[in-house]
This record gives structure tokens, sequence and C-alpha cells, in this order.
């Protein structure tokens, strides 16, 4: 029997609505912040797809007011499961913006953890649009993505990772990472989203990095879904850099 839920999150921006509703309701603006790759039918009506490892989630757009509301919901499963989400745009003095996140829908079975995910998710997720406008305004990311199931839990994924950073000591904001990817220039910069056991962020000069643990009873899974605005990024030489780091990270 599927359980019904509302999530709410609330941040304040540094960005004027305009540019907030080009990084919620454009594809472009999506795919430099949120997960996957995303496309945006610019209508009530129209489609919003979200594609990620091979997979296609689709939702109808539900309300379409430009630097105001943006809100998208799947069809329902035959078991009843569906999500809804609903983007309210606020403007304040000086430039900046509160932008109001609300998801709702029905879960499965699993619904405790479904909920657990997504509440630590949206932090990171909404953390990393905070970056995006404060850092990267006007520009767009491309979507980078690689996973690693089986990482042997998150204590042993996250002593790999920050290993791998270079950082010996608690993982806080403003930390500096140096880090090297085979096929990639020398990454170096600083924590900007420290969230463990769940997620860090690392920002440099011209990329938004992001490691996620899913969690135990979530298929164990380390997930990169990193936003790179270098203009002359090959993305697929990218991806399959990362996919290769990953891949060789000593866990599991």
């Amino acid at each position: 029997m599927g359980h019904r839920f509302e999530l709410q999150k609330d941040i304040e921006l540094a960005a004027t609505p305009e540019q907030v509703w080009e990084a919620i309701a454009t594809g472009p603006g999506l795919d430099s912040w949120f997960m996957g790759r995303s496309e945006v039918e610019p209508e009530v009506g129209g489609r919003a797809r979200l594609s990620m490892a091979g997979h296609v989630d689709e939702a109808t757009i539900t309300a379409w007011e430009p630097g105001k509301r943006f809100a998208d919901r799947t069809e329902p499963g035959p078991d009843g499961i569906f999500m809804a989400i609903e983007y309210l745009i606020e403007g304040r003095d000086q430039g900046s913006t509160v932008l109001r996140l609300v998801q709702s829908g029905v879960l499965g079975d699993n619904w405790e953890a479904e909920y657990e995910a997504m509440t630590t998710g949206w932090d990171m997720y909404l953390g990393t649009l905070a970056a995006y406008l404060a850092h990267f305004p006007g520009r767009t990311g491309t979507p980078v993505t690689a996973f690693r199931p089986g990482v042997g839990g998150p204590d042993r994924a996250w002593a790999a990772v920050t290993d791998a950073f270079g950082i010996s000591g608690p993982v806080t904001e403003g930390a500096p990472v140096r880090l090297t990817v085979d096929g990639l220039p020398p990454i170096e910069g600083v924590v900007d989203l420290a969230g463990l056991p769940t997620y860090v962020g690392v920002r440099t000069s011209d990329a938004l990095y992001r490691f996620l643990h899913s969690g135990i009873e979530r298929g164990d899974t380390l997930v990169l879904g990193h936003h790179i605005f270098a203009p002359d990024s090959d993305p697929a030489r990218t991806e399959q850099a990362w996919q290769h780091w990953l891949n060789a990270l000593p866990v599991g």
C-alpha cells in the first residue's frame, strides 16, 4: 500500500528571480546543478524529461509562471506511486531570491528510506544550485555521472574518497582538495558541501564535483554527479575518465 508524503525546503539564493527561473525550469539550467540530463517543454501540459543511467523519467508540467512558479507531476503507476514537484520563487531586496521546493506524492513499501534519501539528497542538490548561481552565473554546465555499487558501506567509501582528495582529518567546508584523475587535468579546489555520511561537494574554478553514497538499503552505491563548466571539456571522455577512477577506488 502506498504512503502519501510531502516535504518542503526553502533556500535563499544570491540571484535574481529570472536567474533562478532559468536554473529550475530549463534543460540547460537543470543540467548545471541537478542529477542527470533534463529536457523541459516550456508550457503547461508540456513534458519534463530526466535521463540518467539509461533510464528516462517523464512528468507533465502542471504550472508554468515564468519567474514565479514551476511544477510538474508524473503519472501514477499501477501501484499508485507518483511524484509531484513545485518550485515557488520570491524575489527579495538587493537581488536575492527565496526558492521554496515542495515535493509530494505516494511512495512504496520502503517509504521511510525513500523519504530520508530524498530529504538529504535535496540538501545536496539545493546546495549545488546555490553554488552554481553564486559562482557560475550565466554559464551552462555539462553533467557527468558515474556509479559504483557495492562499495562496502559509507565508512569505507568515504575513507577512500577523502584519501584521494588528500584530506587526512575531518571533512569541513573550505578544506583544500587536490585530486588526480587519469586522462584529465589535475583538480584543485575546496570542499564546498560537507554532508557526510551521505555527500561531499568540491568546487573548482571550472566545475562542481559531487560525490554521493546511496545508503546500504539503496544499493550501497557511490554516485558521482559532476557539473563541468570548462568550455573545452569533452563530455564522453570526461565521464569515461571518472568511471575508471571510480572503478579503481579501493573499496568493496
